[in-house]
């Protein structure tokens, strides 16, 4: 049985893992790639022609080479876990700031901000939407001036 298949086979594992929508679907991908991967594998040796065995620095290379890339898969999903903790703790910076929109038609204070994958929505305590994108402007709750009588 040819080695080529393998390859072939890790070739496609790399592609669709880097094509996914998220790292969590990767992940769960790779794990059923990487058993199908170690069937493959086995059933190579099973079935190997005796006379002509298999190349041992050849499956060494593929298991290296798969190696890698579960450990790529793996390391994309510690870092959207990051990315998604980080833009959680920015979202809850806003809360209880003013906040005016990029076109200046939208303000007030901001009670809520729900996030998505690729924005960040802010809800002021008056109820409106304002997406966080660039020139949105952000400050400090406007203080109350109380006069001493």
């Amino acid at each position: 049985m040819a080695v080529d298949g393998v390859a072939a086979t890790t070739a496609a594992t790399t592609t669709s893992s880097a094509t996914g929508s998220t790292a969590g679907k990767a992940a769960a991908k790779a794990s059923v790639d990487y058993d199908s991967f170690l069937k493959l594998l086995i059933a190579q040796m099973k079935n190997q022609d005796p006379t002509d065995p298999m190349d041992a620095s050849a499956q060494i290379a593929q298991l290296a080479t798969f190696s890698q890339v579960e450990q790529s898969i793996q390391m994309n999903s510690n870092l959207e876990t990051l990315i998604t903790g980080n833009a959680l703790t920015n979202a809850s910076s806003y809360i209880g700031k003013t906040i005016t929109s990029a076109d200046e038609k939208t303000s007030g204070i901001v009670a809520s901000v729900r996030v998505y994958t690729d924005t960040m929505v802010a809800t002021t305590t008056e109820g409106k939407e304002v997406p966080i994108v660039v020139g949105v402007r952000v400050g400090t709750k406007p203080t109350t001036e109380t006069s001493d009588s």
